[in-house]
């Protein structure tokens, strides 16, 4: 990881951090394009987590935008899901 990347989560984490108590109810939404397996990729990355999945496809199919609320532990949970995630060809996390 590059030290603009790492400097950027150290701040997420910060700024989660401030604002929860946990555990807490976090929402992770990403946009990843249609093709290959890139939403079972993200669906598998929250097995086993309880996590309520919500997925919709662009109006050209070429997009899916992916909602996930889940619990979690703490907010090193959530970087390290969103660092998890980032091997995903085309993925945004918003």
């Amino acid at each position: 990881m590059d030290k603009e990347t790492e400097e950027f989560y150290d701040r997420l984490k910060v700024e989660l951090d401030l604002a929860n108590t946990w555990p807490a109810l976090y929402l992770f939404k990403f946009i990843v394009p249609t093709e290959n397996d890139n939403v079972e990729r993200v669906e598998s990355a929250f097995d086993c987590m309880g996590a309520v999945i919500k997925t919709t496809r662009s109006k050209t199919g070429k997009f899916t935008s992916i909602s996930v609320d889940v619990t979690v532990k703490d907010s090193q949970e959530i970087v390290d899901k969103y660092l998890e995630v980032s091997t995903i060809k085309g993925i945004v996390s918003l």
